[in-house]
């Protein structure tokens, strides 16, 4: 469920109270928010992947972290209500025991913010099917059933389909900057975007802030027991927290090649090279590597794997135990850390959107209506971003969001500002060409846009 530095508490959705001293302090901070799908118990890739490297960054001190355990995302893939409670547990277990401190970042679960679901409506009446349409997840899903023959909906839910307006809520509830995630979900991070600039615009305020996505291309990816990417899709995989007889005998289960002690060996595509050296010093995974190039026997090689995985791991497991034996704990964790939240931040913003909406009090029915924010919501629109190719592009969208003009990329976003603020003067058929931008829509129409725009400066 990986903008802009703020300042914190301001700027955010409209709320400027208080911000909990314990979590942030007065300076400069970074908003950024991970989202923890509960899907079974986690492995040993999970831990060298995410958990690890994510907690670890969670203890800067000009980062504000809020962790999630997206339990309604899950409910997409699984409706088994004992399993969604019990890997719920064990995921919050496995990150409280790994280090993570819910007195100095902000974790909690998702179901605890109700009003991330009534956001999740406000962004949907705003939400553009076509852009849902074209969803990788729905497109895979329409893209199987159509290899066999199906309807292109057969066993496709409206939770499928949705997904990525929930995935916005839960960023925007609490304007992250910043959100880590794999290189397939950089799309929902665009959606994300797209729906808060549709809201702000409809609104005429600028409630959200557009997150921006954090892809880590270092993030390590351990091999299995079968020398491929650790996944439970491959039954591969060695449990986080394995008893230490259960994680000896999976390591000595790693396959290797038939080479005896004394042949050198190939530290190159070594699934045991590998994961030894995810929990080792620079200078410990040079001596290991020595010791393979000097034709160390395969047993003793996994032995000393096994040795340095249970010397990080131990102290880790036996917190993780303390923790699944006492449950009630993790609860109250949860629960207050999400009651906080509600009330510093989701409660207040959910009562600033609703105003903006028209959800308000009926005695004030006769107020005047708001006209010019009525007429902003009808204004064309520029939009700049940035694509995975690090240039920058904009494009120009009108009133109903259909696109007038799309940009050729620049190396910077003061390039594209200069190039929109001279299409603004445009004021005939001629001053609209150039080499930098494509028109999408005939010469009148897009300067009928510009023309509404100038006037509204």
């Amino acid at each position: 469920m990986n903008g802009p530095v703020r300042a914190a508490g301001l700027a955010r959705g409209g709320y400027t109270g208080p911000v909990n001293p314990s979590v942030t302090s007065a300076f400069m901070t970074t908003r950024v928010l991970t989202g923890i799908t509960p899907s079974g118990t986690p492995h040993l890739g999970n831990y060298v992947g995410a958990i690890r490297p994510a907690i670890a960054a969670s203890r800067a001190q000009e980062i504000e972290s809020f962790f999630f355990l997206a339990d309604l995302h899950s409910l997409i893939k699984s409706q088994e209500p004992e399993r969604t409670q019990r890997s719920t547990l064990e995921i919050a277990a496995s990150w409280l025991a790994c280090g993570l401190d819910p007195d100095k970042v902000w974790f909690y679960r998702q179901s605890d913010i109700p009003e991330t679901t009534e956001l999740m409506w406000f962004l949907t009446v705003v939400a553009g099917k076509g852009i849902l349409n074209r969803a990788h997840a729905y497109k895979a899903a329409v893209d199987k059933n159509r290899e066999e023959q199906l309807d292109d909906d057969a066993g496709v839910t409206a939770g499928l389909f949705m997904y990525p307006v929930l995935m916005a809520a839960d960023i925007l509830i609490f304007n992250a900057d910043k959100v880590p995630v794999g290189r397939d979900q950089i799309q929902h991070i665009e959606m994300a975007r797209d729906f808060a600039q549709r809201f702000n615009h409809i609104y005429g305020k600028e409630y959200f802030t557009l997150p921006e996505v954090v892809i880590d291309e270092q993030v390590a990816t351990l091999a299995g027991l079968d020398g491929r990417k650790m996944s439970k899709s491959y039954h591969n995989t060695i449990p986080l927290f394995a008893p230490r007889e259960e994680l000896k005998k999976l390591v000595f289960s790693i396959v290797t090649d038939s080479r005896a002690p004394g042949e050198p060996k190939d530290t190159e595509g070594s699934a045991l090279f590998q994961m030894y050296q995810a929990f080792a010093t620079a200078e410990q995974t040079a001596a290991f590597a020595a010791a393979f190039a000097a034709g160390i026997g395969w047993g003793e090689a996994k032995q000393q794997l096994f040795e340095r995985i249970d010397g990080e791991l131990a102290p880790l497991r036996e917190r993780y135990n303390a923790l699944m034996a006492e449950p009630e704990k993790i609860e109250a964790i949860l629960r207050r850390r999400g009651q906080q939240l509600r009330e510093q931040f989701a409660i207040p913003l959910l009562k600033e959107l609703r105003h903006a909406v028209g959800l308000r009090d009926l005695s004030a029915a006769g107020d005047k209506p708001r006209a010019a924010a009525a007429a902003k919501a009808a204004l064309p629109l520029f939009k700049q971003y940035r694509e995975k190719d690090g240039r920058f592009y904009f494009k120009l969208l009108d009133g109903e969001g259909a696109l007038l003009v799309q940009s050729q990329g620049f190396d910077s976003p003061r390039d594209a500002g200069q190039l929109i603020a001279a299409l603004k003067q445009a004021g005939h058929g001629d001053a609209l060409q150039g080499g930098q931008y494509t028109l999408e829509a005939d010469v009148d129409t897009v300067l009928a846009a510009l023309r509404q725009l100038r006037e509204a400066d």
